[in-house]
This record gives structure tokens, sequence and C-alpha cells, in this order.
């Protein structure tokens, strides 16, 4: 299983590493010939949603990446920037989002880096999970066709819309491989 991580910014190599933990090949998407390469599915990173944005568009990336998920039907997982990235709305205009999965996703939504925090919590299909927020965004509103997979204070921290997977914290700011773990099997069940 080879898998692409957006190393545009952000957190892609831990994402790497959580890859490799699982056994499954990475490679970093970097500039847009890196998007020709043979993909089981894709994970975009945390980091500032903003820039990964505006890279995407000054690296001629976008329309690629979006060919790409929709041409080749491959599973994306988002996390934190990442779920911004993948929903359909973000409410601010510096943050285009790709408009993968029908929701509303908030930026910054706990605040600055001082609303950061870690805690436990549920992630259905896979129990109690340490979850890391950064500057998180949650997600605001999602249609019917979004599963919710977890919620922190009434606030939705991971949802599923088919092949698209999104979660507000960083699983890879763990020692827990359960979430990615989580998004191979996605994969797996795709390819069937």
């Amino acid at each position: 299983m080879k898998i692409g991580v957006l190393a545009l910014q952000g957190a892609f190599e831990e994402h790497i590493k959580m890859l490799s933990q699982l056994n499954a090949e990475s490679i970093e998407l970097r500039q847009l010939k890196d998007l020709q390469q043979d993909l089981d599915g894709i994970i975009i990173p945390g980091g500032e949603s903003t820039v990964i944005s505006k890279l995407l568009d000054d690296l001629n990336m976008r329309e690629a990446l979006l060919n790409k998920i929709n041409n080749e039907n491959l599973p994306v997982f988002g996390t934190c920037a990442g779920l911004i990235m993948m929903s359909q709305n973000t409410e601010d205009p510096k943050a285009v989002p790709l408009g993968l999965m029908e929701c509303t996703a908030k930026r910054n939504a706990y605040g600055r880096q001082l609303g950061s925090f870690s805690t436990t919590a549920e992630f259905d299909g896979v129990g109690s999970i340490p979850m890391v927020f950064i500057r998180a965004p949650y997600i605001k509103e999602a249609s019917e066709n979004v599963d919710i997979l977890s919620t922190v204070d009434g606030k939705i921290v991971a949802a599923r819309q088919g092949r698209f997977l999104a979660t507000a914290f960083h699983p890879e700011l763990t020692d827990n491989t359960c979430v990615h773990k989580y998004f191979l099997d996605m994969i797996a069940e795709n390819k069937q």
C-alpha cells in the first residue's frame, strides 16, 4: 500500500513515521510531478490551512490533486488543517478548501496556541484514544451524508464521508496508530 502525504507544510513527517510503523509505504507530495505516481490514498496533514491553500495554488497542484483524488477514487485522510482543506466551507477566504466533504470547518476554533490541549475520547469503531489539539478546528456543521466518529465537549472532531476521513486533532503526534490503521482499513475496503 502506497500513501501520498502532502508535504508542502506542517506535520507530514509524523504521518510518514506512523505509516512506517504500520508497514505502509509513503511518498512525499511536494510538487506537481509527484502526483503522477500510483497511490492508494492521500494524507493532508495539519499545519496552516491558509499556507497549504496558497502553496497548492502557487505550485499548480490544486487541480491535479483534485483530479487524482476524483479520477482514481482515492481515499483521503486530513488532520487539523487537513480537515479544513477537505471541507466544503471554511468561512475564511484565505483558506480555499478542496470541497471533498459536505461540512463546514471552523478554523482556530479553540483559540490561539494557548488554546491547545490533549484529551482522551471515544472514536467510533476504534475505542478510546488520545487526541492532541493544536490551534484546532472543529466541524461546525455537516450534512446527513457525513458520519460523526467523535465529539469532544459537544464539538465534532472526527468524521467520515465515504472514502474521506477527517480529524480536528493530530493522531500522528501520539504513539497510538489506531486512526492511521482505520484509514488503511478504509483504503482496503475501497479497493474491494
